[in-house]
């Protein structure tokens, strides 16, 4: 009997040595030049701190998310982190079934006391980049092409209308959302058909928040000759010349801290935390001028200290 005891201890101490923590790529994968990119800079980053290895699935269909999140879980992985809204459910489900074990995710709230979820003001970030895109139009036009319509993408779209409009008043949005369902986020032919069709009507700056459909939005402004703007990584360089520049998410912000230690709850980050951004580099540096720069940080300590109150589309689902 002490003999198994004394087994059976050794390998619990054994798991608990071999505990390595896991990351759930959303449909796009890891190589998206967005989202999954970001979360698996964050990955890297943890991995080359701690010289540790991690563990990673790139989900290919919908009923992969609870199989890829159970086996991590199974395996004794810990912490198990799900990188976008569609793995809440998921997450949720295979977190009550493993109390002990810790998990994250992100872009959705699950309450569960071993579950720690990582949102952003996103609304911050596309205001300044709505400011950019209003200060660099010619035309008067600017356009705004998303992924899935959900409220989470009409985030996006609500403070980049905010933000186009506090720099210039007269402004015009142009908007238009991919398709209702998880397959708008893999749609370049699309986002470049709904990009043309702005451009059409003589916008010439177009934000796309759209996943891997927005390579087509992006190839669509360079192919017109006007300006584009990226999403959640930065992506600048993608189309350097037309890429006015990019609303960076901090992703890898969320998978970082998560990996090097969960704290159930919620956690929020926005301007004031570094989680949302615009990006400005060797690529775009000559398309945004010192005064648009001075007008857009000027705007950024605002919203930081409160005195400009951005409006969130999620709070009452409404732009207003």
């Amino acid at each position: 009997m002490k003999r198994f005891l004394l087994a059976t201890a050794t390998l619990a101490a054994a798991a608990t040595a071999a505990a390595q923590p896991a990351v759930i790529y959303e449909l796009g994968g890891k190589n998206d030049k967005s989202f999954g990119e970001a979360a698996w800079r964050g990955a890297e980053q943890w991995k080359k701190e701690t010289g540790k290895p991690y563990l990673e699935f790139e989900i290919a269909n919908a009923a992969q998310r609870e199989q890829a999140a159970r086996r991590f879980a199974e395996r004794g992985a810990d912490p198990v982190v799900g990188v976008g809204f569609p793995q809440a459910s998921a997450i949720e489900k295979v977190a009550r079934d493993f109390p002990k074990q810790r998990f994250a995710i992100v872009d959705m709230v699950v309450k569960l006391p071993n579950v720690q979820s990582f949102v952003y003001r996103e609304h911050e970030g596309s205001f300044l980049v709505g400011m950019l895109a209003a200060m660099a139009s010619k035309s008067g036009k600017v356009g705004f092409v998303g992924g899935q319509d959900i409220p989470l993408v009409r985030k996006f779209l609500c403070g980049y209308e905010q933000g186009a409009k506090y720099a210039n008043p007269k402004v015009q949005v142009l908007s238009a959302m991919t398709g209702t369902t998880n397959a708008a986020w893999t749609d370049p032919p699309r986002g470049a058909e709904l990009t043309k069709a702005q451009i059409a009507q003589g916008v010439d700056v177009v934000f796309s928040a759209a996943g891997t459909t927005g390579f087509g939005i992006m190839q669509a402004a360079k192919d017109a000759g006007i300006y584009a703007i990226g999403v959640d990584s930065n992506q600048n360089h993608l189309h350097p010349g037309t890429m006015l520049t990019s609303m960076v998410k901090r992703v890898d912000l969320a998978v970082y801290q998560a990996f090097k230690g969960v704290q159930p709850g919620v956690t929020v980050l926005g301007l004031k935390e570094g989680g949302v951004d615009y990006a400005l580099d060797e690529h775009n540096a000559r398309l945004i001028t010192p005064a648009m720069k001075a007008k857009v940080e000027q705007a950024r300590a605002d919203i930081v200290s409160g005195r400009l109150k951005v409006i969130d589309y999620t709070a009452a689902n409404a732009c207003k």
